[in-house]
């Protein structure tokens, strides 16, 4: 079964909106867990908009599941990452302004510089993915600089989903069948939610794991937390 790792980043932006503590961040997380999530991710920025650098500290003197921490590895990200030694780091191309990851990296022309990253994570034994697009050419670059897992850029599958779900996932079936046979083992996120998730799941038999925050965090507003981990473990299964 592909595993689940709930984005908690939606719940750090409501707590941010009114100052305090409400909803518990922390709190929030175990919840997670305990409803059967397999997996936490945070994607904490330069400017905390809504992860605080202190709530990764905090996550990881409590969680018990998967700690994945996201994000663009500048220095600070860097150090953090390496003090908290997380299960999973996922490294994205995200300058500091972006609204939201809108693109995966360009693994052929950042070659030296993921690959002193990676190196360095490695070196820690935290496992490294880094957040591509579907080019089979960037693939096999994200290979060569040492990644052991690939997390696959699934907005532009969730915008064509509707429209024609088979043309839809063809090209990340075949970057996902790339990246597992030169060794990488295949995540996914962005966009996913109770409406194409499964179709992509049943479509990418090597699929490890998704991540999955906005969709799933906005379901919870209508079926309740631990129903909406539920509905998405179902279309995972």
């Amino acid at each position: 079964m592909t595993r689940l790792s709930v984005n908690i980043n939606k719940i750090a932006t409501l707590r941010n909106a009114r100052g305090g503590n409400v909803p518990n961040l922390t709190q929030v997380a175990l919840d997670c867990e305990r409803y059967g999530a397999q997996g936490i991710t945070v994607h904490p920025r330069p400017d905390e908009r809504h992860i605080r650098y202190q709530d990764v500290y905090d996550l990881r003197e409590v969680l018990t599941t998967e700690f994945n921490i996201e994000g663009y590895p500048n220095q600070e990200f860097i150090e953090l990452v390496l003090e908290v030694k997380p299960t999973q780091v996922t490294l994205v191309p995200d300058p500091p302004g972006v609204l939201t990851s809108n693109s995966g990296w360009n693994a052929i022309e950042e070659q030296s510089f993921l690959q002193n990253v990676i190196q360095q994570f490695k070196k820690a034994g935290i496992r490294t993915s880094i957040f591509m697009g579907t080019d089979i050419n960037q693939i096999k670059a994200a290979q060569t600089a040492g990644t052991d897992r690939v997390e696959l850029y699934t907005g532009p599958y969730a915008n064509d989903f509707n429209n024609d779900p088979t043309k839809a996932v063809l090209l990340f079936a075949k970057a996902a069948e790339c990246a597992t046979e030169i060794n990488m083992g295949v995540n996914a996120g962005h966009d996913l939610d109770l409406n194409n998730l499964a179709y992509f799941n049943k479509n990418i038999p090597s699929l490890l794991e998704v991540s999955i925050g906005h969709a799933l965090i906005s379901n919870a507003l209508y079926f309740g937390l631990e129903n909406t981990i539920q509905l998405y473990l179902r279309e995972l299964k």
